[in-house]
């Protein structure tokens, strides 16, 4: 008989092996750094590909330079069930948001060619670019990329630090930008039956509850602006009178008052709304504590599972920007917007899951997921899709993610049981 426990704990070994070379590779003055399409987010890569042959698995590189894992019998499939994730992080982010879910795949082939079980249906495991918005202002790029999904403006959108245009980025990674252009899909999504992904919750619901993983049932959609502008007058802070003032500062105050107050409403009626303002500033060339700033700048990430509360929330940020400009004499300069619409995970898939979470572990809890997730794009291309969330502490996008390597587990064996069960 197979010593079940040994083979857990030797492939949970090779999980914290991956975690801690990556780490190594990607420091920053706090946590990682590995931003997309750049030279860090390529050695990621790499090392990643290096340990999956070490471990038996068959390596290659699709169109968006993206690696593909698989087991070498599996290599020429027709069509196969996608793990997947990405390798990118924030600046100065965690470590397991994104690549949770990529050696999530890698431990879910790996287990299978170490204790011999079969698949339904042959599976691959996809390590992806290019997925946070912290380097070129629009989320899920390298998954746009792959289904056809990618606007042009997004393909036009420059880089927070060099301010070369993604295109640009593309190019020096050898990657054929004309189709994008065209809106076309760089894979044949055709021969993708499904798509899986792990990531790690980005909230504490799992955490409050106790629970080491739960199963997704949807991912909200959100529109941003990645600099608004209110324009004002500046002035001296003393000489003034409030009358005859027109202060950006204030106008930016009361317009994120009345979105507070709408959110608590929209939440006591039962309907779903987060929405945050996480870049706010005066110009650090001009301000001063004795001068009303002549503008302010700042960022809005608005989110729902509703589509009618994301038309509902375009709809009133607008009018209400418009009553302040009026009353407060100033104006909203909003910029483009960069919208992905709510994404519902397949319901086959999520009783599936479900399922082998109560086979293997005895219960099974199902929640939405806060968060973006690359799943959102492949199920809007029309493949079915399906999440697990496995429990993490202090939530994502900073240096202190604290996911535990049993949670982890859990979450790839929930994996493991849905695979090996489901055709």
């Amino acid at each position: 008989m197979r010593d079940l426990h040994s083979e857990e704990a030797a492939l949970a070994a090779l999980a914290a092996e991956v975690f801690d070379g990556i780490r190594a590779l990607s420091p920053d003055a706090r946590g990682v750094s590995r931003p997309a399409f750049s030279a860090v987010e390529t050695a990621t890569l790499h090392w990643l590909a290096e340990f999956a042959r070490r471990n038996g698995l068959h390596v290659s590189q699709d169109a968006g330079r993206n690696l593909v894992f698989c087991l070498p019998q599996d290599a020429d499939a027709e069509r196969w069930v996608l793990i997947g994730s990405h390798v990118d992080s924030v600046p100065m982010g965690g470590n397991y948001d994104g690549l949770a879910g990529v050696v999530a795949g890698l431990i879910v082939l790996i287990r299978a060619a170490r204790t011999g079980a079969r698949f339904c249906r042959p599976v691959k495991c996809l390590a992806m670019r290019g997925e946070e918005s912290a380097w070129f202002g629009a989320c899920y790029l390298g998954s746009k990329m792959l289904t056809g999904l990618l606007p042009p403006a997004e393909l036009a959108a420059t880089h927070k630090g060099d301010a070369r245009p993604l295109s640009a980025h593309l190019g020096d990674l050898g990657i054929d930008t004309a189709p994008l252009s065209e809106g076309r899909p760089i894979t044949d999504l055709s021969r993708i039956e499904a798509y899986l992904e792990l990531h790690i919750e980005q909230g504490p619901l799992l955490v409050e509850r106790g629970l080491p993983a739960a199963v997704v049932s949807g991912i909200r959609g959100n529109f941003r602006h990645r600099e608004v502008r209110c324009i004002g007058q500046a002035g001296h802070s003393g000489a003034v009178p409030r009358a005859y003032r027109h202060d950006p500062v204030l106008a930016f105050a009361e317009l994120m008052h009345r979105l507070d107050d709408t959110w608590d409403h929209l939440l006591r009626t039962g309907r779903d709304l987060v929405l945050t303002s996480g870049i706010v500033g005066t110009d650090p060339a001009g301000h001063a504590i004795s001068r009303i700033p002549d503008s302010l700048g700042f960022s809005l990430d608005i989110r729902s599972q509703e589509v009618e509360v994301l038309d509902r929330m375009r709809a009133y940020l607008r009018a209400q920007m418009d009553d302040i400009a009026r009353s407060r004499g100033v104006r909203f300069e909003t910029g483009p917007e960069v919208a992905v619409a709510p994404a519902l995970m397949d319901p086959a898939i999520t009783r599936g899951l479900e399922a082998a979470m109560r086979a293997r572990f005895g219960d099974a809890f199902t929640m939405a997921s806060g968060g973006g997730h690359d799943a959102a794009i492949f199920a809007q291309a029309g493949i079915p899709s399906g999440m697990v969330f496995v429990r993490n502490r202090n939530g994502s996008h900073n240096p202190d993610e604290a996911m535990e390597l049993e949670d982890f587990m859990v979450g790839t064996a929930v994996l493991s049981a849905y695979l090996e069960g489901n055709s």
